[in-house]
């Protein structure tokens, strides 16, 4: 079973979102997402400033297996990203929960919160996708 941290907030898509300040999330790809994608050789993020629609694609990872688009959880400006994964995109299959993070983005829909998936609602969508 794939580890799906409790204090995350996830998207259907397999995007996970965690609030660090009152309006700033951090985002990444599940654990899940990265086992599916494999050896991931490139990450391709936007430019700080860039303004977010939720659902949108915001990020391009490729792996040996394929090229994606990762999509933003909420709407609202980058306001860092995670240079490291650029130079080491391997951090995101070591530790998607942590160093293999995307980017940091400042929310201006907080109401979009709603719509994300709690980790029990992301569990049930991840073993339904292993059926």
């Amino acid at each position: 079973m794939t580890r799906i941290p409790n204090e995350l907030l996830y998207t259907k898509t397999h995007e996970w979102a965690k609030k660090i300040d009152s309006n700033v999330v951090m985002m990444g790809i599940t654990a899940h997402a990265q086992e599916q994608l494999r050896d991931i050789v490139f990450v391709e993020l936007p430019p700080l400033g860039r303004e977010l629609k939720a659902g949108a694609a915001c990020a391009v990872v490729e792996s040996v297996k394929a090229a994606c688009d990762i999509f933003a959880p909420l709407s609202g400006k980058v306001v860092k990203i995670n240079q490291q994964i650029q130079e080491r995109p391997q951090l995101v299959n070591e530790d998607p929960y942590g160093e293999g993070w995307f980017l940091h983005i400042e929310v201006s829909h907080p109401d979009e919160f709603n719509a994300l998936l709690s980790p029990a609602q992301y569990q049930a969508i991840s073993e339904s996708a292993h059926q």
